[in-house]
């Protein structure tokens, strides 16, 4: 096992600024969860530096709670109610998303917004070579991997209830706002490539205007995998998704193939040897893709969108930065991501270099 892998895998005791009063929960699961038993027993996920996962073992079966995390956060930012909502919808709608149980608006149950949903058996991959696994599995996992963006993507939004979860058009203009923002409110040094990245990309977005939901953060180690099958079960941790450009959502998923090695996340497939592997190459899963979304003409501008997604992922280890600073991070390991800020900004203005 990596050390990645092992930093992330099973459960831990929870930790003391995530404890709450349990006996609370268990009152209002209770009354609220359709045959929920106790007693309750809580561990928290070692993995996630956003909002807080615990992972509940009752009588009546294993659930998981992801909530807010205490203390002062920054505007937008750990919208769990976001994310029960949007799985919600694409449970209804049969896309692979855990079963959602209960949302809880109310801070006096454990202090902060929370939900639970279901608890699902399988396999979480870590290290994006797949190792242990044959070469025609590990094909068949990143077909399948490949094949449910595309169903997202190509899913109708309005049909399944979610007009108003963002809003269509002007999106990377937005986002870069939003996230030039984030970064400046968490900032704790000066990056040169952030600034002319900040300043780089509103003079650069492409013209087209497509609009899908959009995961944002869609990436193998937020998925489970079924656990015989190379089949997707469940794709996670939807906090910040929304109705956005699906070829962010796409481009972000590509940095798969382009993540250096910074020390941080996902290793990356940069300098792997994919041929012996069974793993398609960047321009081959890009083509998948394209195929599946019925873009012809394939993906114009990709400079911009990995300019951008270098951008927008440096910010949001920089607000982990910012939660570092004010003790609020969820993760043992968050204070890593700090460093990986400068060197991510740095391959986005790379990118921006060669538009």
């Amino acid at each position: 096992m990596s050390r990645r892998a092992e930093q992330n895998t099973g459960t831990r005791e929870v930790r003391d600024a995530h404890r709450f009063d349990e006996q609370q929960l268990l009152n209002f699961l209770t009354s609220h969860v359709d045959g929920f038993k106790g007693p309750l027993e809580v561990s928290q996920f070692k993995g996630g530096q956003s909002n807080p996962t615990y992972k509940l073992t009752a009588d009546s079966g294993q659930y998981v709670l992801r909530r807010k995390p205490p203390g002062k956060l920054l505007k937008s930012a750990h919208a769990v109610d976001r994310e029960f909502r949007i799985i919600s919808a694409l449970y209804a709608a049969g896309f692979p998303v855990p079963r959602p149980l209960v949302l809880c608006e109310e801070d006096s149950v454990i202090g902060t917004t929370f939900f639970v949903m279901e608890f699902v058996e399988g396999r979480i991959f870590w290290d994006l070579d797949l190792p242990g696994l044959d070469v025609d599995e590990r094909a068949a996992i990143y077909d399948n991997v490949n094949e449910t963006i595309a169903r997202l993507h190509n899913t109708d939004y309005s049909a399944i209830g979610l007009d108003d979860y963002g809003k269509p058009g002007n999106y990377f203009s937005r986002q870069i706002s939003r996230w030039s923002g984030q970064y400046r409110a968490s900032e704790t040094g000066v990056v040169k490539a952030m600034d002319a990245l900040i300043e780089w990309l509103p003079e650069n977005i492409p013209e087209d205007e497509s609009a899908s939901i959009v995961h944002g953060d869609y990436r193998l180690d937020n998925m489970i995998v079924h656990p015989t099958e190379p089949r997707v079960i469940a794709v996670l941790d939807w906090e910040l998704s929304t109705i956005g450009h699906p070829l962010a959502d796409f481009t972000y998923h590509l940095m798969t193939w382009q993540m250096p090695r910074i020390g941080i996340g996902s290793v990356g497939l940069a300098g792997k040897n994919l041929k012996e592997l069974g793993i398609p190459d960047e321009d081959a899963y890009l083509r998948q893709y394209c195929r599946r979304t019925g873009r012809d003409d394939g993906i114009p501008d990709r400079n911009f969108y990995s300019a951008f997604n270098f951008f927008r992922l440096a910010a949001i280890l920089q607000g982990i930065a910012g939660r570092v600073r004010d003790g609020t991070a969820a993760s043992a390991h968050a204070a890593e991501a700090v460093k990986a800020v400068e060197p991510l900004a740095e391959m986005g203005w790379g990118y921006a270099n060669q538009q």
